[in-house]
């Protein structure tokens, strides 16, 4: 059985998609996907056991400049591509209407779909062949899995959800042990920001634990912050720009991780790291992180700066003292 999936973005969206192909996998044996994810993210998929080829769409980049010849081309490729063969199934985890009408129409197989109760966006249900009700009063981990095995025709699984991306990362631990923290300071909304007064003074707290804190960032303004995070610190190293796949392989080897709400708190997650993670003016009930090892703290006014330092504190050091440093 080959399944088209259709869950272009963002990252935390297309992780939490992972487990529903674990699902599938130990429920229908010899299952194989195929996965039509943004460019910026074609790395995520090839991780799972499960995945073939991943058909990478630019939607976000060519909607800048729709008619140009360039981009005219390669939605033109792109479109060869989405068709080159029937799928047993195609499921538009995505459920929008540009996901809808610009990907899930174009595909070769049975469409299916939340129904017009469950979807964000109604309009999309047009362009699906089968309408599934999902639980919307549930964590999107847990709607993706039963979206699937709605679309797939196997009943949900009750244990909690598996990513199953450890074994591709597994070998890249080193045999030296290398005791480090990741702090994942950035992220896209500013009032999802933890102050970097709290930061700078969290990492002044932790240095009597010897742990070297380790700054991820992905643009311009997050290196400045990053840089701004050091001053006065020795123990704080500045990574280099990252991929994705890089930036996983740091993880995975981190004692702990402190994160605010990013995409790369749901890869810390995946990767079953202790985070804590950082939420303010979102609630994590059903976006925020899934899996082991999960630590969340919610600032009791939602607004971040009112998150102490040192209730933090007290969850790191708890988790450092738990792993024996």
């Amino acid at each position: 059985m080959h399944v088209l999936i259709i869950k272009t973005s963002s990252m935390g969206d297309i992780l939490h998609t992972l487990p529903a192909l674990t699902d599938a996998m130990h429920e229908l044996p010899g299952i194989r996907f195929d996965w039509v994810v943004e460019e910026h993210f074609a790395q995520i998929p090839y991780w799972h056991p499960s995945v073939d080829k991943v058909i990478p769409v630019a939607i976000r980049r060519w909607r800048k400049n729709w008619f140009s010849n360039k981009n005219r081309k390669e939605r033109l490729y792109f479109k060869n591509e989405l068709q080159s063969r029937e799928y047993d199934a195609v499921i538009d985890a995505q459920g929008l209407i540009k996901s809808a009408f610009l990907i899930t129409r174009l595909s070769r197989g049975e469409k299916h779909g939340q129904n017009r109760h469950s979807i964000r966006e109604p309009l999309a249900t047009w362009w699906y062949d089968k309408h599934h009700h999902i639980n919307k009063q549930q964590h999107a981990v847990e709607r993706i899995r039963e979206q699937f095995a709605k679309s797939l025709d196997y009943k949900k699984p009750k244990i909690e959800g598996n990513y199953t991306i450890l074994d591709y990362f597994i070998s890249s631990l080193s045999d030296h042990v290398e005791q480090y923290l990741i702090f994942l300071h950035s992220t896209t909304r500013t009032n999802k920001h933890w102050p970097e007064s709290h930061w700078r003074e969290l990492i002044e707290k932790i240095q009597p634990t010897f742990l070297q804190i380790k700054l991820p960032w992905g643009t311009e303004h997050e290196y400045k912050r990053a840089l701004r995070l050091t001053q006065g610190f020795k123990n704080v190293e500045v990574l280099p720009r990252l991929t994705v796949e890089q930036l996983a392989k740091q993880l995975i080897g981190a004692h702990a991780v402190v994160s605010v709400d990013t995409g790369l708190s749901h890869l810390t997650a995946a990767l079953n790291r202790p985070n804590i993670t950082l939420y303010g003016p979102t609630n994590p009930k059903r976006i925020g992180v899934y899996g082991k090892n999960q630590i969340i703290l919610i600032s009791p006014s939602c607004i971040l700066k009112d998150l102490k330092v040192d209730y933090v504190l007290s969850h790191l050091k708890s988790i450092i003292a738990d792993n024996s440093l």
